[in-house]
């Protein structure tokens, strides 16, 4: 009965669903309406490959704005081997864990699934965030199917320059947006150099910031680049 439920649930919110998976010119520009049976588990587009990759580490730094301090910074990602549904719509579950000078101050559950286009959509996150051990916040929590949360294009099947598209599209709580800003870039890590990858520039309209991203071919997201700051993948 649950899963009946859940499955007249998520045909509702294909019937009026809108996704942003913008065209050239950095304008958001919405696309058909979308159904639960255009989605699947499965995500292999090059430059998000959840389903092919094993945990992620990531290690930088970033200064703090108020103190003027170095922090080292840690991000562990992982897809988990159970997934969940969203609005009837079956979804791979990512589990992210940053740390701050070794301390745990956030591990999130995000959700994905690969639209038939190739597209990877973003079904919103689960937040803990962490103070001395102990969880104190759930602050940019979203999941679609809740209020008016929707999916956003997290990326698209093939990216073009200049093209936006709307990750979040959760109001008032989360609604990054995302604009391929360069093609073709090499980026080297210690885990590797990387080429044919693009470059986005990701702005928060809620918090008023703006960091950079470079996604990868075969491997996905290789380095962040947040104000003051710089994150890059280590191993994978």
């Amino acid at each position: 009965m649950k899963q009946y439920v859940a499955i007249l649930m998520g045909l509702a919110l294909g019937s009026g669903l809108l996704a942003a998976c913008g065209g050239g010119g950095g304008s958001v520009q919405p696309t058909p309406s979308l159904s639960p049976a255009d989605f699947q588990t499965t995500i292999d587009n090059p430059l998000f490959p959840l389903s092919s990759l094993q945990p992620k580490v990531f290690e930088g730094e970033e200064n703090d704005p108020d103190t003027g301090e170095t922090i080292k910074t840690r991000l562990e990602s992982t897809v988990l081997p159970d997934t969940d549904v969203l609005a009837g719509v079956e979804v791979v579950v990512l589990e992210e864990k940053d740390y701050e000078n070794g301390e745990l101050i956030e591990s999130t559950l995000d959700y994905f699934a690969q639209h038939r286009d190739g597209s990877v959509y973003y079904f919103g996150e689960r937040v803990d965030e962490y103070e001395g051990g102990e969880v104190v916040g759930h602050e940019g929590q979203w999941l679609t199917g809740e209020g008016n949360n929707q999916p956003g294009v997290y990326m698209p099947a093939t990216p073009v320059l200049d093209q936006t598209f709307q990750q979040e599209k959760a109001p008032g709580v989360a609604e990054d947006q995302s604009t391929v800003v360069a093609l073709g870039q090499t980026v080297t890590t210690s885990a590797g150099t990387f080429s044919g990858c693009i470059k986005t520039e990701d702005f928060s309209p809620l918090d008023q910031v703006t960091e950079f991203k470079f996604y990868c071919p075969g491997v996905g997201l290789v380095r962040e680049e947040p104000p003051g700051g710089r994150l890059d993948l280590i191993s994978y």
